[in-house]
């Protein structure tokens, strides 16, 4: 399939953003709107957190700064590929405002829609589903977000996802709901 054929659903390229503590569910709700949006055949890709950490951000550290540069590595690399044409998902703890704001800046105003994935501490604790909580608990494990380490909550995110109370899949249609509500995405 090529771009310019008529089945792509082709929106002017726009960025997602999701946000929240380790073991919120940002990477497993990106996911699935990343599978929904290329059910629409949209151009998509998804940046996670995780994979840019063993990567390009590979050489960065935990503390404040170390983070906040690898949130702005992150939003260069997302600006790149929006100009280029491309939906961007990006999963990724963030957990200054300020780092946000810096990555929503770089995008044209009304293509960066953050999406909240909320959940609170000890519903992340008891998820853990790579051991940093009781790593960090344990002392094992310095500048951990949440612990010993601050997230700033979004104040006004465009999307403010109950990962407590919504399944992965409902949450995906919230996100997806929400897009098309902001004209980034037709109808289906």
């Amino acid at each position: 399939m090529t771009a310019d054929d008529p089945r792509l659903d082709t929106p002017t390229p726009f960025v997602i953003w999701f946000t929240g503590l380790s073991g919120s569910g940002k990477s497993t709700l990106a996911g699935i709107v990343e599978d929904l949006l290329r059910a629409r055949r949209v151009p998509v890709h998804n940046l996670d957190g995780d994979a840019l950490r063993r990567g390009l951000n590979r050489d960065l550290g935990y503390d404040d700064d170390a983070r906040d540069e690898s949130i702005r590595r992150i939003g260069e690399v997302t600006r790149i590929l929006v100009d280029a044409g491309h939906v961007v998902l990006v999963a990724a703890i963030s957990p200054f405002e300020s780092g946000r704001r810096r990555a929503r800046d770089l995008i044209e105003p009304g293509r960066f829609v953050e999406v909240f994935v909320d959940v609170p501490l000890h519903v992340a604790e008891a998820r853990d589903p790579k051991g940093l909580y009781r790593l960090a608990r344990e002392g094992h494990l310095t500048n951990f977000t949440g612990i010993d380490s601050p997230y700033e909550a979004p104040l006004d995110p465009e999307v403010h996802v109950d990962a407590e109370a919504l399944s992965p899949l409902d949450a995906g249609a919230l996100v997806i709901a929400s897009l098309e509500a902001a004209g980034l995405l037709a109808r289906s």
